[in-house]
């Protein structure tokens, strides 16, 4: 049988330039600008605990306002109300535009929601600083299950196996985490969390390897690669892990499904014709049709963006490192490199406009989330030093 590809985090990686941030994650760098964009400026005021900690963060790596003192064109002040609740009013020119009490379950989330109303009134985008996380963390010294918002406050430990765990994903309703673990054995299981009881189930435990949960936009399926007949192959299953039905047959090597936006396509990744490259397929089965990016001979990881379903994103090697692409389906051209990072640049993941995604920023000893604007090619660190090596994000839109 041919080696199953694990993620690139658990591939040897290239020597390259550290990180540039490393004082806690929250400070602005670095900032690789290939097209400006259209931005508007903001003063952002309001309660200190509010404006300080989150709102600034906000709007700071958002990469489509400028915060100014004074003179901006849009005012936006953050009031507390309370423990879970924020007043948010915003003017423009002086006239009142919005003004709203937010309630959110913390402090925190109420004032990310506040600030997604801003983005609202005044862009033509969703907001997705209300986005919440999950990802992997090594900060005990293991690789363990995390989950918090955006800007990686309201932190929570889910699990504490001390083994292997990757690629946690979040139901749409965000009841349910799928991730992948050795906990159970020395191969690879899917199980499952719910994040009501946190119990834990097995999702999927057969002979070989299973990995790569997904679930699809709706809930009720979810996506996997398991190895029990021979190669790594594409199987579908019902949201408790039953009804599994296999869609892929090829003699490479399938990985990272992901639904498109409306449920009725698979993406994922096959090195049937040598490298890994990107491919479609009906959820129903059927044949594969390889998407001609004509970017480089490895292309994987890919995410397909629900903001805009147009885009897809996905790992790409550029020279002697990894960087992020990006795809779009309603264009007849090449895929194009949106990241230049000095460090490899992976497992991308998007958020809810469409506009930005997430993605692991990886050189030797460390790792990190990044947010990435794919129209300015802004980037900012958003995990601080403390959480330790950050990887593999997976986003619930607010």
């Amino acid at each position: 049988m041919r080696r199953f590809l694990l993620p690139l985090f658990l591939l040897a990686v290239i020597s390259v330039p550290a990180l540039n941030a490393q004082n806690g994650g929250r400070d602005i760098g670095p900032i690789e600008i290939q097209s400006q964009g259209t931005t508007q400026s903001i003063r952002v005021s309001g309660s200190p605990e509010l404006v300080d900690q989150l709102a600034n963060l906000a709007f700071e790596a958002h990469g489509g306002y400028r915060r100014l003192a004074s003179g901006a064109s849009l005012d936006a002040r953050f009031t507390a109300l309370g423990s879970n609740q924020v007043q948010v009013d915003l003017a423009r020119g002086g006239s009142r535009i919005l003004s709203q009490t937010v309630a959110g379950n913390s402090m925190q989330h109420a004032t990310l929601k506040a600030a997604d109303l801003v983005v609202e009134a005044t862009s033509r985008s969703r907001g997705f600083f209300a986005s919440q996380l999950a990802f992997i963390s090594e900060r005990t010294g293991s690789t363990e299950v995390y989950t918090g918002n955006l800007f990686f406050s309201d932190v929570r430990q889910i699990t504490s196996d001390r083994a292997l765990a990757m690629l946690p994903r979040w139901s749409p309703d965000g009841s349910k985490l799928i991730y992948t673990s050795f906990h159970r054995s020395n191969a690879a299981d899917i199980l499952m969390i719910d994040m009501r009881s946190m119990q834990r189930l097995s999702f999927v435990s057969f002979k070989g390897t299973n990995q790569g949960g997904r679930f699809s936009p709706d809930g009720n399926a979810v996506a996997m690669v398991l190895s029990g007949e021979g190669n790594p192959e594409i199987y579908l299953a019902n949201a408790q892990g039953r009804g599994i039905a296999r869609r892929t047959r090829t003699n490479g090597v399938e990985a990272s499904p992901v639904f498109s936006p409306d449920g009725r396509q698979l993406l994922f990744s096959s090195d049937q014709q040598g490298g890994p490259q990107l491919y479609v397929m009906s959820t129903g089965g059927g044949s594969m049709r390889r998407l001609a990016t004509n970017i480089s001979g490895y292309c994987a990881e890919p995410d397909w963006s629900v903001g805009d379903p147009n885009k897809i994103a996905f790992t790409t090697r550029i020279g002697r490192g990894y960087q992020i692409a990006l795809y779009d389906l309603s264009k007849r051209a090449d895929a194009v490199q949106v990241s230049n990072a000095p460090y490899d640049a992976v497992e991308p993941a998007w958020l809810a406009d469409g506009r930005h995604l997430l993605y692991t920023a990886r050189s030797p000893g460390q790792r990190s989330i990044w947010i990435l604007d794919t129209e300015t090619r802004r980037t900012t660190r958003l995990s601080p030093a403390s959480l330790g090596m950050v990887s593999q994000a997976g986003v619930l839109a607010p």
